[in-house]
């Protein structure tokens, strides 16, 4: 099924379910007012927006509507917590096969991903606008595919921590290059990561029929900047899934419901063209070139990113927003 959030003033909008087709919806006010009240009982929810889901895909919905995103919230607009994964290539400080024993993971040492807490408070809606005040900041994309779990244990092994995996969405990481270096240093990332814009639906995962198997998602992620497709037209999968991500989060703590997890996409530059944010692009540039050449953002660029299934239909909606310049106060 597909589930949104639909905008009512308050702070977690209204639940609502979407048709596959993303043309109709209907509110579920009468089985859970919000999408984090769903996932904090999902095992009794779950079962009865299965069943509006079934009306409204068959044209039986008692109060059926039209379906906008740009009526859309993020689907769950505040969540337990956000983290993001990004690959790299070996663990810092496994010495020693002693080491290495102590340091154990549901993923081998060399492929294990690097886990990042974002703001969880900035999860925004697909057709929000980004509103930031300088382009000297260095305004990035970064096209990502998001998880949304039940209650995940310490501990947990990979195959208990794909059981809790309830949805799926997509996000565009907003990322401001030029102040990353400085954060960095000081321990981590907060202000160079404003804001998270997520796809209007988010979909169970047994929407996605054989396009979600071995817990990773085998469709292309499309990514256009300025009506210009620059992502990849191929898939490559990363050496982990979201059922070991999940799971390696896990290792020392418990992640509770609403856990959003996120995959940054990635390709690699010998199979061809194509990149999922400017900073890939740019590092690329600098390997084959020693110069960056591709700029990033300007006010007034557009951002959209999808995933379209074999018939080239829109599975999660479309993340579609421009970049606008702040109103900054006037200093006296």
């Amino acid at each position: 099924m597909k589930l949104a959030t639909l905008k009512d003033g308050s702070r977690d909008g209204q639940l609502a379910v979407v048709a596959r087709d993303l043309k109709t919806a209907q509110l579920a006010d009468a089985i859970a007012p919000t999408m984090r009240a769903a996932l904090d009982d999902w095992a009794f929810i779950a079962p009865q927006l299965q069943e509006l889901s079934t009306l409204l895909n068959h044209g039986r919905a008692a109060r059926a509507f039209a379906f906008d995103p740009a009526q859309c919230m993020a689907p769950l607009p505040r969540a337990a917590q956000r983290v993001a994964a990004y690959p790299r290539a070996a663990l810092a400080g496994a010495r020693d096969d002693a080491d290495k024993a102590a340091l154990a993971s549901p993923l081998e040492l060399s492929e294990a991903p690097a886990l990042q807490q974002c703001a969880a408070d900035g999860m925004l809606g697909a057709q929000e606008a980004i509103t930031l005040a300088h382009e000297a900041w260095g305004i990035d994309f970064d096209a990502q595919v998001a998880v949304i779990c039940d209650d995940i244990g310490a501990g947990s092994t990979p195959d208990q921590a794909y059981g809790q995996i309830r949805l799926l969405m997509l996000l565009n990481e907003v990322s401001l290059r030029k102040l990353m270096p400085d954060e960095l240093a000081g321990g981590g990332l907060l202000q160079s990561r404003p804001g998270a814009h997520c796809s209007p639906v988010a979909v169970t995962p047994d929407e996605l029929d054989e396009h979600w198997r071995d817990a990773q998602l085998q469709l292309a992620l499309r990514c256009s900047w300025n009506g210009k497709l620059v992502s990849p037209t191929q898939v490559r999968l990363p050496p982990f899934n979201y059922a070991q991500l999940l799971a390696h989060l896990c290792r020392t703590r418990s992640a509770g419901a609403g856990t959003v997890l996120s995959c940054a996409a990635e390709w690699d530059a010998q199979r061809g063209p194509g990149y999922y944010s400017i900073a890939a692009q740019r590092e690329r540039e600098l390997l084959s070139d020693g110069i960056a050449s591709t700029p990033f953002m300007l006010f007034g660029d557009m951002i959209k990113i999808e995933i379209l299934d074999s018939n080239s239909k829109s599975i999660f909606g479309a993340i579609e927003h421009t970049l606008h310049q702040a109103q900054l106060p006037l200093r006296r």
